[in-house]
């Protein structure tokens, strides 16, 4: 098994795990400033309690749990490559490369949400973690294939 790839996998599931954190939180403290009672709250989805705190100034709060849900998306792909990479030992250089760039450009991009939510910005850093990824999963298909 190829090793150094499952680093940059941890190391973004471990982010994953702080802005879970970040997420209660921030998103706490805005439903009490927010008058929501969490307690009293019935079924629901979280776009209900997007559109609470938004309506009562709170939106920010809401910028978190929106990159803790961006992290439950693409990432997945990456873990999964990560994984298919390490047990087929073809995590060269390239591969672990474009993972450690993958992982620190979904830190960058859960910053930028989480912190000013500049879509433009935010784009540009999802594309370029994007191609990272599709270079991987190209490497993965090439060395199943093979």
């Amino acid at each position: 098994m190829d090793k150094p790839i499952l680093l940059p996998m941890l190391v973004l599931a471990g982010w994953t795990m702080i802005v879970w954190a970040w997420m209660y939180a921030t998103r706490l403290p805005a439903m009490a400033r927010a008058g929501i009672d969490g307690t009293k709250i019935i079924g629901g989805t979280g776009t209900s309690l997007r559109d609470k705190l938004m309506a009562s100034g709170e939106e920010r709060a809401s910028w978190v749990a929106d990159n803790y849900n961006h992290l439950m998306e693409q990432p997945t792909i990456f873990y999964a490559t990560a994984l298919a990479l390490a047990l087929l030992g073809e995590a060269g250089s390239l591969a672990v490369i474009l993972a450690w760039a993958y992982a620190g450009l979904r830190v960058v991009h859960s910053l930028v949400q989480i912190l000013s939510n500049r879509v433009l910005v935010r784009f540009a850093v999802f594309a370029l973690a994007s191609l990272c990824l599709v270079g991987l999963v190209i490497i993965g298909l090439l060395a199943a294939a093979g």
